[in-house]
């Protein structure tokens, strides 16, 4: 039922966010409560917007499906998300807020995983965030993220489908303006009539196309020019040999009845001031004191994940840790000092529970995942821009060049497990195919 609980490193009153808003409102009550008939005024407002923002993410985008869509719901649902689609994070949530702490969580799972400050103009529509939460329900695969992949490949070769898995694109293959297949690191050429690229849009068009085509020409130029985003995202993966007990466990447990304080995410803001403190250190290829960290134990919730009998395993997530961390990430002391910090954020013991541990950051994300200097991209243009379809390569799939697609995070509606854009660019290669004569043509689809 939990959805996520919000702690901080000063030591404040952590608060839990669920689905249920009641059980939300009450918990506030006690933490914050000077806070609780603000968040009621919020949800007021933001109920309705985050209802047509999921109904338009779930709709095919054309400007005429998004607009039948519009006018299903209520009208000023859609005046308040376009007038917060322009405004800031901070902006929006501080009409209804006037404690930090109420405002923070919803900056960490919105701006700061975007790497962008909340005072940015354009991050507002993540307020309705926390209304997302008890409209959609989170949860994980039993077994872990992998299961979902693992389901996804068994369904598409029972359909018919082949799976390649260590054969990294190198480039495309392109005859008369068409896409006719893409070319491997090895040499290797695999034919194709239609590719669909789920991956950093940026590589399709400067890595992957030596000789754009006239049609595409533009475009790739354009590509070329954009800034070179640095990953800023860093992991710890540990096994434990037991349980540690979190700090503010018996003040939720009194609070939340039933509530197991290590069975969902737990989010760990800084203030304010901390926050501006580690974008500017971000700048100069250095991490915060007291970063932004998201906590988890997937094996509470599953035991499925465990190691093996009486151990599990622990997912640190730590934000603003740059790709071009001065001295460089290799030997770095930063994971071990991040490990610290969530011991700390635990009654004594934790840290020698730590049995093995490694760490995943900017540069190892590159190295094994191709990912270009560690960065994930995500899709980020404002609700206008998608409803008029600019850069229609992101948010209709299609690319100047007939038969080539592109999919992921990088294209709308963004990053999250949530399967839309497959689903959208399917649609949009079918369509496509259905219209011309190559109805049979094979599809090849690449990615990370």
């Amino acid at each position: 039922e939990a959805g996520s609980i919000w702690t901080f490193h000063d030591g404040s009153d952590p608060w839990v966010i669920f689905h249920d808003q009641d059980r939300t409102l009450g918990g506030l009550a006690e933490a914050y409560p000077d806070q609780a008939n603000a968040y009621r005024r919020y949800l007021v407002d933001a109920m309705p917007v985050a209802r047509l923002a999921l109904d338009m993410v779930r709709t095919p985008p054309s400007a005429a499906r998004f607009a039948a869509t519009a006018l299903r719901r209520n009208p000023r649902g859609l005046a308040r998300l376009l007038e917060w689609s322009r405004r800031s994070l901070v902006e929006v949530l501080g009409r209804y807020f006037d404690d930090w702490r109420l405002i923070m969580p919803a900056v960490t799972v919105g701006p700061t995983v975007w790497g962008l400050a909340p005072e940015t103009p354009g991050t507002g529509l993540a307020a309705i965030g926390y209304a997302t939460r008890h409209l959609v329900r989170s949860g994980r695969p039993v077994g872990g993220s992998g299961a979902l992949t693992d389901a996804v490949r068994v369904a598409f070769e029972m359909a018919g489908g082949r799976v390649r898995c260590g054969a990294r694109v190198d480039g495309l293959v392109i005859e008369s303006g068409s896409v006719a297949g893409v070319r491997l690191v090895t040499g290797e050429t695999l034919s194709a009539a239609v590719v669909v690229a789920a991956c950093d849009p940026a590589r399709v068009f400067v890595d992957w196309m030596d000789d754009p085509p006239a049609s595409a020409r533009r475009l790739a130029d354009r590509w070329r020019l954009r800034p070179v985003p640095e990953g800023y995202e860093s992991k710890v993966d540990g096994v434990l040999a037991g349980l540690p007990v979190p700090r503010w466990a018996d003040l939720l447990r009194d609070r939340h009845p039933g509530l197991n304080p290590l069975g969902q995410t737990v989010v760990v803001c800084p203030s304010p001031e901390q926050l501006v403190e580690a974008h500017q250190l971000r700048d100069k290829g250095r991490v915060a004191s007291q970063p932004t960290m998201l906590l988890d134990i997937p094996s509470v919730p599953d035991p499925a994940m465990a190691p093996e009998p009486g151990r599990h395993v622990l997912s640190l997530e730590a934000l603003f840790t740059p790709y071009s961390l001065a001295g460089g990430w290799p030997g770095s002391s930063e994971p071990e000092r991040w490990l610290n910090l969530w011991a700390d954020l635990m009654e004594p013991g934790a840290l020698d529970l730590v049995t093995a541990w490694r760490a995943m950051t900017p540069d190892r994300y590159e190295a094994d995942f191709a990912m270009h200097r560690g960065h994930t991209p995500s899709f980020g243009a404002s609700p206008l821009a998608v409803f008029f379809g600019r850069q229609p390569e992101l948010t209709r799939y299609r690319t100047p060049v007939d038969g080539l697609y592109l999919s992921g995070a990088g294209t709308y509606p963004g990053a999250g497990i949530v399967g839309m854009a497959g689903r959208n660019v399917a649609d949009t290669v079918l369509g496509d195919l259905s219209g011309s004569l190559n109805g049979s043509a094979s599809v090849l689809g690449v990615g990370r």
